[in-house]
This record gives C-alpha cells, structure tokens and sequence, in this order.
C-alpha cells in the first residue's frame, strides 16, 4: 500500500503562484508514475498532469500547459506541482494519485489516491 498526503493549498489572487506537495510513503518502491487531478465543483475530476518516477518524462492538459509544472524528489518520495498565473477556473480540490505501471493520464489507472487539497482562485 501507498499513502499520499497532499500539501499547500489555498488561496490566491488571479495571476498568482502556488506550490503544491504530495509525499508518499509505504510501498513507494512500487510507484512507477505519480499525477495530479483537479475537480472543481460540479463537475467531474479531470487530469492537470503526470510524471514518470523513473525517468522524469511529464505530461500536462491543455488548460495548464506552460502556467504548471510537475517535478518529482525521488529520495524524499515527493512530487510538487508548482502553479503559476493562476485563474479562477483553476479553483479545485487537487488530488495527487500514484500508479504502479507506467504512466497514464487516466483517473481510472490511478491505483492511489490522496485526500485533495483545495485551490481557490479569487478573480
């Protein structure tokens, strides 16, 4: 088993920056991938980004390429997810999910899940 605490919500102006945090602890040997999803009220959860563990390849939505970036401390079992120029369609709950094949963007293939953290933006 994996746990996963996610870290540094809150909120922020539009154009502003947040660092997120997701340790890991556990089996950690066994994660091959580990992502963020988002989901704002209403509507269903959607994937922002993911990262390969081993090789550090990262993969990002549309809505948040080049304002997000992933990055990962493999020796503190962490994976950050740092957010700049914020918008206001941008508040969600973020969750951070781990997987122990590959790497995905698809919720369903997330075999781990943390508790979320909220983002609100504030236009």
């Amino acid at each position: 088993q994996v746990q996963l605490v996610e870290s540094g919500g809150g909120l922020v102006q539009a154009g502003g920056s947040l660092r997120l945090s997701c340790e890991a602890s556990g089996c950690t040997f066994s994660i091959s991938a580990m992502g963020w999803f988002r989901q704002a009220p209403g509507k269903e959860r959607e994937f922002v980004t993911a990262i390969d563990w081993s090789g550090g390849n990262s993969y990002y939505a549309d809505s948040v390429k080049g304002r997000f970036t992933i990055s990962r401390d493999n020796a503190k079992n962490t994976v950050y997810l740092q957010m700049n120029s914020l918008k206001a369609e941008d508040t969600a709950a973020y969750y951070c999910a781990a997987r122990r094949f590959g790497v995905t963007m698809k919720e369903a293939d997330y075999d781990y899940w943390g508790q979320g953290t909220q983002v609100t933006v504030s236009s």
